[in-house]
């Protein structure tokens, strides 16, 4: 850069400040860098994307018209977000389309150096608001809809189709179920249908990326720029929140959830369980998650493993014109892998290698080969004490904590009997292990505890019944 340009970015900077003031120049312009001028477009880098994205939404016309004072060519100016790849591309990619900074970033193009056209609009838009990746088979169109998921996907695409500006019906929205049911389908369709409406902001973050790019903002001194884009979002989706950790971390997420739920802004958040079984969480996050629409995702009925499996065939034969799955097979398939849906994908999948590899039509023997690893035994569920201690906790409204306490009150006293009880009956642990489980008691605490309560089944029919629903919400 010339000493020239350097002195017109000085220029411009001071009357940036001018207007915006000390605060705000610092927080939102300060890490900004004046990288070249070409053809009347100047370009200015910034360290994240949440920076750039909340520079380019709300200071678009002040940070033009500071440089059009100055040089009164520059018709546009083009915000980047500042990294070794870009550094070596941009160049390349922007001053054959340069994007004026007034636009809404949905229009804007990718920023990774892919050739043009390579990726949808929508996504496009995603990745410029720094977006955990979305995969393109992950849509409402390619969603199976049953029983188990029927109202988890209506919700969906309720929040999905929503205009900006229209009253949020259930906020946050929080899905849960088991690995493979279609949590994360459904939250990046969510993605997908809400960034293709116009003016409207979805963002999709896993809980790993809102962690990292709350660190990394930590670490570049942006964290208010990352608040803040967060904040301006349309729809925020969560995924995998159970792998949310860290005090500052969850301290940020609470103050996010609640600047967007209060702000009339819609929440979308998944998890593998109930936001009150989510321990590692603060109660004020589990009580706010829990105050909106919570839906449970069931296990997948026999007649919806036998739609996934067609609608998968089908999309396997646009680009494998010869292969066919006879009808028994996919019944037989439907019928025993009874899991989740990631097993309905793998048994496809080793059917149209066998098939294509060897060139043999695909039987019923071929599928009893290719699939019987996946072939689980219906066996009971193995039980484990935290999950015995977690289910016993909540039926009779007391923590976890309490049962591992020393309290000795009645209402703690007879559920923790009963967690025991439990502990001892539907699991392989001794007694000692047992009493270390439960805050370090010793065993023949434990022994008595199983006693006690085989003593009061025989003659009270209610605590018997009791512990037969807990079995059976163990073994689900």
């Amino acid at each position: 850069m010339s000493l020239s340009e350097q002195e017109r970015w000085a220029r411009v900077q001071a009357r940036l400040r001018a207007i915006v003031g000390e605060d705000n120049f610092k927080n939102w312009f300060g890490a900004m860098e004046h990288d070249a001028i070409s053809e009347n477009v100047v370009r200015l880098s910034l360290p994240t994307r949440f920076l750039k994205s909340w520079v380019q939404s709300h200071y678009a016309d002040k940070l033009l018209a500071c440089w059009k004072a100055e040089l009164p060519s520059v018709r546009r100016i083009d915000l980047v977000h500042r990294s070794a790849v870009l550094r070596n591309t941009i160049a390349k990619v922007k001053t054959t389309d340069p994007v004026e900074l007034a636009r809404d970033v949905k229009s804007r193009a990718p920023e990774r150096g892919e050739p043009r056209g390579a990726q949808p609009p929508a996504q496009a838009a995603h990745e410029a608001l720094g977006g955990s990746p979305l995969d393109p088979r992950l849509a409402f169109d390619t969603f199976v809809v049953g029983r188990s998921n029927t109202l988890a996907h209506a919700a969906a695409k309720q929040v999905a189709l929503a205009r900006r500006g229209e009253p949020v019906l259930f906020n946050p929205l929080y899905i849960h179920s088991g690995v493979g049911l279609g949590k994360t389908h459904l939250l990046q369709s969510i993605a997908w249908a809400g960034n293709g409406i116009a003016d409207r902001k979805v963002l999709y973050l896993t809980a790993e990326k809102f962690m990292y790019g709350f660190v990394a903002a930590l670490k570049a001194q942006t964290a208010l720029a990352f608040k803040e884009a967060l904040r301006g979002i349309d729809v925020l989706v969560i995924d995998d929140l159970q792998f949310l950790q860290g005090k500052s971390t969850q301290v940020e997420f609470c103050h996010t959830l609640n600047a967007l739920i209060d702000a009339g802004r819609q929440v979308v958040i998944a998890a593998d369980r109930p936001p009150s079984d989510l321990e590692s969480l603060d109660d004020r996050v589990r009580s706010r998650l829990a105050g909106g629409l919570v839906v449970e995702m069931g296990s997948l009925e026999e007649e919806l493993r036998l739609e996934i499996l067609k609608s998968r065939v089908a999309a396997a034969r646009a680009h494998h014109a010869g292969f066919d799955v006879p009808a028994p097979v996919l019944a037989f398939i439907a019928r025993t892998i009874t899991h989740n849906g990631r097993d309905l994908d793998g048994a496809l999948n080793r059917l149209l290698a066998s098939n294509k590899l060897t060139g043999l039509p695909i039987t019923m023997d071929m599928a009893e080969r290719a699939v019987r690893d996946l072939i689980r035994p219906q066996e009971p569920k193995r039980v484990k004490i935290e999950d015995i201690q977690r289910i016993v906790a909540r039926q009779y409204n007391v923590s976890r904590a309490d049962l591992l306490s020393s309290r000795r009150t009645a209402n703690v006293v007879r559920p923790r009997q009963i967690a025991m009880y439990l502990a001892k009956t539907l699991t392989l642990r001794s007694l000692p292990e047992i009493g270390r489980r439960f805050g370090g008691r010793d065993h023949t605490t434990v022994l008595h505890a199983v006693r006690k309560i085989e003593n009061l089944v025989g003659n009270d029919s209610a605590l018997a019944e009791e512990l037969e629903v807990l079995k059976r919400l163990l073994q689900e």
